[in-house]
């Protein structure tokens, strides 16, 4: 028996399922106190790859497994940070909206620019956290012609050209175009803040698809207007939906997406049929992509 639930708040958790067996859950928090109160549960699906909306600790000691679905929208999230890019330095809406603005019609030469055109050939390209997504964005970035200094917590020997592991400090003040891919953990957390935005070229480019909280949502409003660095595209927010009073909604050169890195048609597909098989591996005794 299947119950779905389009939108489930916090407080509305334990009544819904008070007799499941199986929870599935993507935004809607899952805590110690839910846990506790929910004796027929046996297992919880994230359908996402990120699963700290669960606690897993209190999961583990109650013997309820958690799930999640790792690497769906790896190829959908190298996208978008390109899109990002892309979009920063061949101001593509720009572009076109002064084309239906009538600029073009009005122009007295074949060709008309509003803002100057970088390539991205010979720049560098600072990738903080290499699991799949960072790598696939090194691969993409390399056809590209960039080269990639890479950070993480753990090293590995990587057969790439144009690449090499940096510290934090020097892949900041080094790259043309800074992309973070890490996790969000009590390290990571506001790893991007007055002081690490300070180390940035003036002319750097910051893009954020991972976790909203790794930035600092005001220091980077504020280095965004005092043009300490040139620009920055996010797809993610330490709130979501935003407040109003979001600095970044304001602030200059600041490309906004709404959490859609991950939905292309492709990638909402696999994580359906990779949910699917997490259940049914359930079931059967043997489950899989277990993170606790």
């Amino acid at each position: 028996e299947l119950t779905i639930h389009d939108r489930t708040s916090a407080s509305d958790v334990v009544e819904r399922c008070k007799d499941a067996e199986v929870i599935l859950t993507n935004k809607t928090p899952v805590t110690k106190d839910m846990i506790n109160q929910l004796p027929s549960l046996k297992f919880i699906s994230v359908l996402a790859t990120g699963y700290n909306i669960v606690d897993v600790v209190a999961a583990r000691e109650k013997n309820i497994a958690v799930s999640n679905v790792p690497g769906y929208g790896t190829a959908s999230v190298v996208q978008l940070t390109f899109a990002m890019m892309l979009e920063h330095y061949n101001k593509v809406s720009l572009h076109n909206d002064a084309v239906r603005s009538g600029d073009w019609v009005n122009s007295k030469d074949f060709s008309f620019t509003k803002a100057p055109l970088h390539e991205l050939q010979g720049k560098t390209i600072g990738i903080i956290g290499f699991g799949s997504i960072g790598r696939l964005v090194c691969d993409v970035a390399t056809v590209f012609g960039m080269h990639t200094l890479a950070y993480s917590r753990t090293r590995t020997s990587q057969n790439r050209i144009n690449f090499e592991w940096a510290e934090l400090e020097t892949l900041l003040s080094k790259s043309d175009v800074i992309t973070i891919h890490c996790p969000l953990t009590d390290k990571t957390k506001g790893l991007i803040n007055k002081s690490t935005l300070a180390l940035m070229k003036k002319s750097a480019f910051l893009i954020n698809t991972a976790r909203g909280p790794i930035i600092n949502e005001n220091d980077l409003a504020e280095a965004l207007n005092q043009e300490i660095i040139a620009g920055a595209a996010v797809d993610v927010l330490s709130q979501e939906p935003p407040l109003p009073e979001n600095p970044l909604l304001t602030a200059n050169n600041c490309i906004i997406t709404p959490h859609i890195a991950w939905a292309t048609v492709e990638a909402r597909r696999r994580l359906m049929n990779a949910s699917v098989e997490n259940v049914r591996s359930f079931k059967e005794g043997k489950a899989v992509n277990v993170v606790n």
